[in-house]
């Protein structure tokens, strides 16, 4: 078996995998909101996306005679991480779905002010004014994205918000499983067992939802789906290589493809609100990243 992340650190390597990751995300995005746009449901874009994933990773390790990755004496950790991460795309996609693409994007960067208070309630950390001012800035950016009282103006949502929110409080949850995943397994195992677990689950709804599609339709999900294994498998990457608290930072960079993408392929600017909320979830999370690098130090210096 591989070392995990923590054991054999490269963090440029994980850091430009991130990179890769988000505009592979980003483009997983708008692939899913256009073929929504085209009839498909939240349902069968969660099936193709699972299903083909697990049938090209396992294809592709039979042809390469390297199915013994696939190998795994944790299948119980696998099956929790299966569910958490189902849960976790049904928002995610969900989000895309009832939100403009730079505000369910902007939205997900809050994954670093749920770390914190994940840290806080489940591992009783200890938080102090630096990271609780993070908290604040980052929900007050939430609350200037989100527009209290202006309705559904621009399109955003109370209910699209709450999706919004849910999903980057799934990604810290599964992020935080991955890391450990990544000690002893390989990250072909850990895609291709999601995938392959998941993919049954979501297969029981499929006849209640599926319908016909015109090959443009299908094309569009074929293509979500091959670049989300992609991006899944960028992410699991990047996670064996560098710590969840710092390669985040370059999930930032979806914005922009997110921004680009709603211009040009759905006609729609980010509104000023959102230029005014995105700095201050971003701030958030950069004063996150680097006080837990300070804290770090002190560990270590200190002998912990």
């Amino acid at each position: 078996m591989m070392d995990g992340s923590i054991a054999r650190p490269r963090p440029l390597l994980a850091l430009g995998l991130r990179l890769c990751a988000a505009f592979a995300l980003a483009t997983m995005a708008m692939l899913v909101k256009l073929a929504g746009e085209r009839g498909a449901h939240l349902v069968e874009l969660i099936f193709w996306r699972q299903a083909l994933t697990a049938v090209l990773v396992g294809a592709g390790l039979a042809a390469t005679g390297n199915l013994r990755l696939l190998k795994t004496d944790r299948l119980r950790s696998h099956t929790i991480r299966s569910a958490t991460g189902l849960f976790g795309m049904f928002f995610t996609y969900g989000a895309v779905l009832l939100l403009p693409l730079a505000e369910a994007t902007t939205l997900g960067f809050t994954a670093p002010i749920f770390a914190v208070l994940i840290a806080m309630i489940l591992f009783r950390e200890r938080i102090g004014p630096y990271r609780w001012s993070a908290v604040v800035m980052g929900f007050a950016g939430v609350l200037v994205v989100m527009r209290p009282g202006s309705g559904e103006h621009h399109g955003v949502t109370a209910l699209g918000v709450a999706v919004g929110l849910m999903a980057p409080l799934m990604v810290t949850i599964i992020s935080f499983q991955i890391q450990d995943l990544n000690k002893t397994e390989n990250p072909w195992s850990i895609v291709f067992w999601f995938a392959a677990l998941s993919a049954p689950v979501v297969g029981l709804l499929l006849p209640f939802v599926i319908t016909a599609h015109d090959p443009l339709t299908w094309l569009m999900i074929l293509a979500m789906a091959l670049v989300g294994a992609a991006a899944q498998i960028l992410l699991t990457t990047a996670l064996r290589f560098g710590s969840a608290a710092v390669i985040l930072l370059m999930d930032y960079t979806a914005l922009l493809w997110a921004s680009f993408y709603g211009y040009y392929v759905f006609d729609r600017a980010a509104p000023a609100s959102l230029w005014l909320g995105a700095p201050l979830i971003i701030a958030a999370g950069l004063l996150i990243a680097w006080r837990e690098r300070q804290l770090a130090r002190s560990r270590v210096h200190s002998g912990e």
